[in-house]
């Protein structure tokens, strides 16, 4: 797990596969979950505020990346 800020520092593609990549995670883990194998329930928490982490940081990036095309 990273960062905020160390999150910050990537670009936004590498940010939207991370948020892929924890979707993914995440349901495979729900799956596990309602099946009974999963060793730790806490591995979701985990993961959803990871998710919430990038998203957010990919919402900043747009709202920045927005004023300045309007200026040009």
């Amino acid at each position: 797990m990273a960062t905020a800020k160390e999150m910050r520092q990537l670009n936004p593609e590498d940010l939207q596969k991370r948020a892929v990549e924890l979707k993914e995670a995440l349901f495979n883990q729900r799956i596990k979950h309602r099946t009974g194998s999963l060793e730790s329930s806490a591995e979701i928490g985990k993961n959803k505020r990871e998710l919430a982490r990038v998203l957010t940081i990919l919402g900043e990036k747009a709202r920045t990346a927005k004023p300045a095309e309007k200026k040009a």
